[in-house]
């Protein structure tokens, strides 16, 4: 048990990170994490070693994730970066820190406005320090697959942000 709390200490982060990036509900991305870590705990045993540990969460919370958007499709359906109400930005720091967060927010904007899988794609490799095997993998496709869409989401970056 002791081994599993280190596991959940160590990827928590990650894979509620990866949950908010798919689906953009603070709330929501926690009681998936919970709960992809209570599925990872009861499946431990059935963890073959054939694809990292991150890999492995990552698939269960996506999973998860797609298990509870099939239970609730007849609710309101998950905000997206275009339908979410905005909060009034703080007021604004003087100078280059006014430049820097306002180059973040369009960078961060234009990240989630990436259709799937280039968000999903871009934000595992990014952020999640994920190679581009372990991407595949995750996706049941090739790594020459992973490698394109990464690189066609970052051209679908630039481009949103010239």
């Amino acid at each position: 048990m002791e081994d599993f709390a280190a596991v959940y200490t160590r990827y928590r982060h990650a894979v509620h990170a990866y949950l908010f990036t798919l689906c953009q509900n603070e709330d929501l991305a926690e009681e998936l994490t919970q709960e992809t870590f209570f599925k990872a705990l009861r499946a431990l045993d059935s963890f073959d070693g054939r694809c990292p540990l991150n890999v492995w969460l990552c698939r269960i919370a996506k999973n998860t994730l797609y298990s509870y958007t099939r239970k609730h499709k007849r609710e309101a359906p998950l905000p997206d970066a275009e339908t979410t109400p905005s909060l009034p930005d703080p007021a604004p720091p003087p100078g280059a820190a006014l430049e820097s967060r306002e180059g973040l927010l369009r960078i961060h904007r234009a990240l989630h406005a990436l259709p799937d899988p280039y968000r999903e794609v871009f934000w595992l490799r990014a952020y999640g320090e994920l190679s581009f095997a372990d991407i595949a993998v995750l996706f049941n496709k090739t790594e020459s697959w992973a490698r394109v869409t990464y690189y066609r989401a970052k051209t679908k970056l630039k481009e949103a942000l010239e």
